[in-house]
């Protein structure tokens, strides 16, 4: 990794062998079976997570690059993560930053703002304190919803993350190249956070997921881990927003 980052590589399009990336909520999830999928295409990952033991688990199995514990929405824990890398990276992928639907009813008006601005704030600083440390034509990804498109009862925080989160992503996209920039929305992704939101409602959202989308399954995260990898490794791909959701859109709620 002690490339310099300033001129691209010779043109390997959907190739990971020996590629560096860092995952960003890599300990669970899409972030882990995208983690997953670098190993197994060939490349090294460097896992941030929030939760330490749940990293050391994820770890256990990937053998990555190295790991980092802290909580991704703090941007000056963020920037001391991209000053301490040793080296140029390839691609960074941010998973971190759930959901927050809370109807009008009950909103805490200051904790919905702060959720707002930590989402867009880790964005902005992952676009901020990555600068130098990714090679030119490398990627920064981020994974964001399509829930929000709709409007409806408790959506009113998600929907406004929905729309602004592609609008921020094409600035950065302009404003980082040659680094790419892109962004995953994705539909209900059967993950350990969505059971974690649904609980006891999990198998009957599941089964009706099943019966509705056009693709008669629920997606998961391998689903997502692939389409991310294929981001990283088309590099003419920048400033978009590229939906997965198995056609949920498609249906009417």
């Amino acid at each position: 990794m002690s490339d310099p980052p300033g001129a691209p590589e010779p043109h390997r399009p959907y190739d990971l062998t020996g590629r560096t990336v860092v995952v960003i909520g890599g300990s669970a999830g899409i972030g882990l079976e995208t983690a997953r999928r670098v190993r197994a295409d060939g490349g090294q990952v460097i896992l941030v997570g929030r939760d330490p033991e749940r990293l050391r688990q994820a770890a256990r199995t990937l053998d990555p690059l190295d790991t980092a514990a802290f909580d991704a929405g703090d941007t000056e824990l963020m920037k001391r993560f991209f000053d301490g890398l040793p080296g140029p990276v390839d691609h960074v992928m941010v998973t971190a930053g759930g959901p927050f639907y809370m109807p009008l009813a009950d909103m805490d008006p200051a904790l919905a703002g702060r959720h707002m601005g930590e989402r867009l704030a880790m964005t902005l600083g992952v676009g901020v304190h990555s600068r130098g440390k990714v090679r030119a034509g490398g990627t920064l990804l981020f994974v964001g919803g399509t829930g929000g498109r709709r409007p409806g009862i408790g959506m009113s925080v998600a929907s406004t993350l929905t729309a602004a989160l592609p609008a921020l992503v094409a600035n950065l996209a302009l404003e980082l190249a040659p680094v790419r920039v892109n962004l995953i929305a994705a539909g209900f992704v059967d993950t350990p956070l969505s059971a974690t939101l649904l609980d006891d409602r999990l198998e009957a959202r599941r089964a009706e997921l099943r019966a509705t989308l056009p693709i008669r399954r629920v997606v998961g995260p391998a689903d997502v881990a692939a389409l991310a990898v294929h981001i990283m490794g088309n590099d003419a791909l920048t400033g978009g927003t590229y939906d997965i959701d198995g056609g949920q859109q498609l249906v009417a709620h």
